[in-house]
Protein backbone atom coordinates (compact mmCIF):
# COMPACT_ATOMS: atom_id res chain seq x y z
CA UNK A 1 0.00 0.00 0.00
CA UNK A 2 1.67 3.40 -0.86
CA UNK A 3 1.52 6.26 1.48
CA UNK A 4 -1.61 8.12 -0.24
CA UNK A 5 -3.71 5.06 0.00
CA UNK A 6 -2.63 4.48 3.68
CA UNK A 7 -3.95 8.30 4.03
CA UNK A 8 -7.09 7.40 2.11
CA UNK A 9 -7.79 4.37 3.58
CA UNK A 10 -7.49 5.52 7.06
CA UNK A 11 -9.67 8.84 6.17
CA UNK A 12 -12.28 6.59 5.34
CA UNK A 13 -12.02 4.86 8.58
CA UNK A 14 -12.19 8.07 10.89
CA UNK A 15 -15.09 8.90 8.77
CA UNK A 16 -17.06 6.23 9.37
CA UNK A 17 -16.23 6.39 13.15
CA UNK A 18 -17.40 10.05 12.79
CA UNK A 19 -20.53 8.36 11.52
CA UNK A 20 -21.16 6.22 14.13
CA UNK A 21 -20.52 7.92 17.18
CA UNK A 22 -23.31 10.52 15.78
CA UNK A 23 -25.31 7.73 15.23
CA UNK A 24 -24.80 6.62 18.76
CA UNK A 25 -26.17 10.40 19.52
CA UNK A 26 -29.14 10.31 17.56
CA UNK A 27 -29.99 7.33 18.82
CA UNK A 28 -29.36 7.13 22.69
CA UNK A 29 -28.46 10.45 23.33
CA UNK A 30 -25.24 11.90 25.07
CA UNK A 31 -24.98 8.97 27.38
CA UNK A 32 -21.88 8.19 29.37
CA UNK A 33 -20.07 5.21 28.73
CA UNK A 34 -16.65 3.45 30.24
CA UNK A 35 -16.20 6.97 32.06
CA UNK A 36 -16.95 8.87 28.76
CA UNK A 37 -20.20 10.74 27.03
CA UNK A 38 -20.94 10.02 23.59
CA UNK A 39 -20.14 13.86 22.78
CA UNK A 40 -16.80 13.43 24.54
CA UNK A 41 -16.38 10.01 22.01
CA UNK A 42 -17.04 12.28 19.17
CA UNK A 43 -14.93 14.93 19.61
CA UNK A 44 -12.17 12.84 19.73
CA UNK A 45 -13.41 11.04 16.46
CA UNK A 46 -13.54 14.49 15.18
CA UNK A 47 -9.79 15.17 16.13
CA UNK A 48 -8.93 12.14 14.72
CA UNK A 49 -10.75 13.24 11.21
CA UNK A 50 -8.97 16.66 11.57
CA UNK A 51 -5.87 15.43 11.95
CA UNK A 52 -6.34 13.55 8.47
CA UNK A 53 -7.38 16.11 7.01
CA UNK A 54 -4.40 17.50 7.80
CA UNK A 55 -2.11 14.83 6.65
CA UNK A 56 -4.19 15.30 3.15
CA UNK A 57 -3.58 19.16 3.10
CA UNK A 58 0.21 18.10 3.04
CA UNK A 59 0.36 14.98 0.75
CA UNK A 60 -2.30 16.22 -1.43
CA UNK A 61 -1.95 19.61 -1.21
CA UNK A 62 -5.72 20.14 -0.16
CA UNK A 63 -6.18 23.56 -0.15
CA UNK A 64 -7.70 25.23 3.24
CA UNK A 65 -9.08 28.35 1.09
CA UNK A 66 -10.74 26.11 -1.25
CA UNK A 67 -11.90 23.98 1.66
CA UNK A 68 -13.44 26.84 3.46
CA UNK A 69 -15.03 28.27 0.44
CA UNK A 70 -16.57 25.29 -0.20
CA UNK A 71 -17.96 25.28 3.33
CA UNK A 72 -19.77 29.09 2.55
CA UNK A 73 -21.17 27.18 -0.31
CA UNK A 74 -23.00 24.73 2.01
CA UNK A 75 -23.78 27.02 4.87
CA UNK A 76 -25.70 29.13 1.90
CA UNK A 77 -27.60 25.50 1.12
CA UNK A 78 -28.25 24.67 4.27
CA UNK A 79 -29.84 28.38 4.84
CA UNK A 80 -32.11 27.42 1.87
CA UNK A 81 -32.42 23.55 2.59
CA UNK A 82 -32.66 23.23 6.22
CA UNK A 83 -34.10 24.77 9.24
CA UNK A 84 -30.56 24.97 11.18
CA UNK A 85 -30.18 28.08 10.55
CA UNK A 86 -33.80 29.67 11.49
Amino acid sequence: MTRREELLTILMEECGEVIIEASKIKRFGDMEYNGETALQRLEKELGDLQCMIELLHEEFSISYEAMQEQAEKKKEKLKKWSTLFE
